[in-house]
C-alpha cells in the first residue's frame, strides 16, 4: 500500500499541465523539423515521418481548440483554425516539392506557439 502511494506522489509532482504538454509536444515537431532542415542532404525520409508527425500535433491543437465546448474565445478559435489550415498546406506543399527554406514557417509556428502556451 505505502509503494502505491509514494509511486503517485511522484507521478504526481512530475505531471504536466495541458499546456504545458501541448508546448512540449510542438517543441518536440519543431525539433524534428529543425533536425530535417540542418541535414537536408541526409534526411532520407525524416521529412516525411517529420511532416505527419508535425500535422498530427496540428490536428489535434485545432481539434480542441475549435471544439463545441473549447473555453477559447471565438476570435482564439477563428486564430488557431486559420493557423493550422496554413500549417496543413504548408505541410502538403513540401511533400509535394521538398526544400529545406519550406520548413523555416513550421518550426517558427510550432516554437511560437509553444512559447506562447508556456508563458501562460
Amino acid at each position: 500500500m505505502m509503494y502505491a502511494a509514494n509511486a503517485y506522489a511522484r507521478t504526481s509532482q512530475s505531471a504536466v499541465s495541458p499546456r504545458e504538454a501541448e508546448a512540449a509536444v510542438l517543441m518536440k515537431a519543431a525539433r524534428q523539423l529543425q533536425a530535417v532542415q540542418d541535414d537536408w542532404t541526409n534526411q532520407a525520409g525524416a521529412l516525411n515521418a517529420a511532416l505527419v508527425f508535425n500535422q498530427k500535433v496540428w490536428t489535434v491543437i485545432a481539434t480542441a481548440a475549435t471544439d463545441a465546448d473549447s473555453p477559447l474565445p471565438a476570435d482564439i478559435q477563428r486564430n488557431i483554425a486559420d493557423l493550422a489550415v496554413f500549417v496543413f498546406r504548408r505541410v502538403i506543399d513540401t511533400m509535394a516539392d521538398p526544400r529545406p527554406e519550406k520548413l523555416a514557417a513550421l518550426i517558427s509556428i510550432n516554437h511560437h506557439l509553444a512559447a506562447g502556451l508556456s508563458t501562460r
